[in-house]
């Protein structure tokens, strides 16, 4: 059996004080005597005492936990923006609880009943890539708890968000493709469910569309966002017969899926085909070759939001007016193209 946790009233009992005299104390307050006060801190550290975070924020009305949730923790972009967050969070006192949705609108709608049940003071959100109406995200404001979305976000849900600037980083890369002379290029697409696939889609289509290429139906293939993706999409034009001669992956997953079936099938990269991907995570420089990407400044995202959601919290209950924070993305030419 566990040992039982140790409380203020424990400690009050042991230095017979009266429990609102060791909080006190515990809380550096001016009413008590030094003296007492290292009585009480000196028995608190014996004791291994904690503070009650959940008690303390119900008593305040508010806790000093921020929640986020993202849809994958493997991906090294999620990871990235939860530590920057986590390093503004803490520097301001406030500690970070993290859930993963997989991709999954209902274990997505568990976390925010997860970060409700744990009274967090609020929560950022990257959504997960299915169709919703956001009712769940509503009920997180409905319980006065701030919500900030990152990357992705939730159409019909009034929210501060910061994003990347998708279009501009997809418009760029295949405008870059076509420039190198390239005119037969596919873009293995994210679900239009996910505000990243729709911008990242719409950012290639422009680019078509402004060079006057046309735009082939069986070019453009939609799927998630996974390496496997990337290898379900190029089996699919190989079984289609007319290859591209450059192909725009919505993310480096998916290119990196990609890279694996080209090879498969004896192609070169980028003699045969050249390759762009989006995101610049770890596995982009790693390819073979590396793999010109989108960079999205991971880190300036997630330092953003986090003080974003910090300030609404700590102005809560003011009235707060959602904004819409862009970070820029910057082509990373390798020598995949």
């Amino acid at each position: 059996m566990p040992n039982k946790q140790v409380t203020v009233k424990d400690i009050a009992a042991r230095l017979n004080l009266h429990y609102t005299t060791v909080s006190k104390a515990l809380r550096d307050h001016p009413d008590i005597k030094p003296a007492t006060k290292k009585r009480v801190r000196a028995l608190a550290r014996e004791l291994d005492y904690h503070p009650n975070s959940i008690a303390r924020g119900l008593k305040r009305r508010q806790s000093s936990t921020i929640g986020v949730i993202v849809p994958s923790i493997r991906n090294d972009f999620f990871s990235a923006v939860i530590s920057s967050m986590e390093e503004v969070a803490y520097d301001q006192g406030f500690s970070t609880l993290v859930c993963q949705s997989n991709e999954s609108l209902d274990r997505e709608e568990l976390n925010i009943r997860t970060m409700i049940s744990n009274r967090v003071a609020g929560v950022a959100v990257s959504v997960a890539q299915s169709k919703d109406s956001g009712r769940h995200l509503n009920t997180l404001q409905r319980q006065g708890i701030p919500l900030v979305f990152f990357d992705r976000y939730r159409q019909g849900v009034r929210a501060s968000r910061v994003v990347v600037d998708d279009y501009a980083g997809a418009l760029e890369a295949v405008q870059y493709l076509i420039a190198s002379g390239r005119e037969r290029i596919a873009h293995f697409a994210g679900p239009d469910t996910v505000s990243v696939g729709r911008d990242r889609c719409k950012g290639y289509m422009d680019a078509m569309k402004r060079n006057r290429l046309p735009i082939n139906e069986k070019m453009l293939i939609r799927g998630g966002f996974e390496e496997k993706d990337g290898v379900a999409a190029f089996d699919r034009l190989a079984a289609n017969g007319r290859l591209p001669d450059a192909i725009f992956a919505v993310n480096d997953l998916v290119a990196s899926g990609a890279y694996r079936s080209i090879k498969y099938n004896g192609l070169r990269i980028p003699r045969d085909i050249a390759m762009v991907g989006f995101g610049d995570n770890a596995i982009s420089s790693y390819l073979d070759p590396p793999l010109t990407t989108v960079r999205q400044s991971p880190h300036e995202l997630g330092k953003i939001c986090a003080e974003i959601l910090l300030l609404q919290i700590k102005r809560y209950p003011e009235p707060f007016t959602p904004k819409v924070q862009v970070v820029k993305t910057q082509l990373i030419i390798r020598e995949s193209t």
